[in-house]
């Protein structure tokens, strides 16, 4: 099988599975530092993987989003908000466009190694908040990307329409280790287990029936 892809990898739950589920056809992972509070502990899972897998990993900064973009995300531990996804707060932790920055930088280094796919971990739980994360934004950014490329660079997002459960069910079967990634918002040693994407984990493991092995300060 082709090795045509590159793929969006943050460290967290969902692009880990991603990346060992399609590593037959992922060529090169990009990880993005965006300055946010949990940014330095995703980056030591998104290395780990990719070294397992033999897959050449890279790093890019993107310090202007911690300077010119507003969210909560980046403001330190303390801004970050409490409860579930669904809560109406949780809206602070949206970093503007997001996604549409990423997926342009890692479109343009496809086209730059001859690649044709991009890969991201989008599912259908982010999809209350999270506007780049949608079937819409997916496909005309997808759009976008091929009809702006030589290579006809396109996304491949396989996880657009299922759950973060589903997702872990899948994990599962190949072997992941989930207390091999990374997902809390605060960015502490252990996950917090309060914010929301803790909060999500732990329903996802639980409703696929998976162990967690994640430790909570909690």
């Amino acid at each position: 099988m082709a090795k045509d892809a590159v793929i969006v990898l943050s460290g967290g739950m969902d692009s880990v599975t991603l990346l060992h589920e399609f590593k037959d056809i992922i060529a090169l992972a990009v990880t993005f530092n965006y300055g946010s509070n949990h940014n330095k502990r995703e980056i030591e899972y998104a290395k780990l993987h990719c070294q397992r897998l033999g897959i050449k990993h890279i790093i890019i900064p993107l310090d202007f989003m911690h300077t010119y973009f507003k969210s909560s995300l980046l403001e330190g531990a303390d801004a970050i908000p409490e409860g579930h996804y669904a809560d109406s707060n949780m809206k602070s932790t949206v970093v503007p466009f997001r996604n549409g920055i990423m997926l342009a930088i890692a479109c343009g280094i496809a086209e730059s190694n001859k690649l044709t796919r991009v890969l991201i971990a989008n599912h259908a739980g982010d999809h209350t908040i999270y506007p780049d994360c949608r079937q819409q934004f997916i496909d005309a950014m997808s759009a976008a990307m091929t009809n702006g490329t030589y290579e006809g660079v396109h996304i491949f997002a396989p996880y657009t329409n299922i759950t973060k459960a589903n997702i872990a069910q899948r994990g599962a079967r190949i072997g992941i280790n989930y207390a091999e990634t990374y997902s809390c918002y605060k960015g502490g040693v252990n996950h917090c287990g309060k914010c929301g994407t803790c909060i999500e984990r732990r329903e996802a493991l639980a409703e696929a029936g998976v162990t967690d092995t994640t430790t909570y300060d909690e």
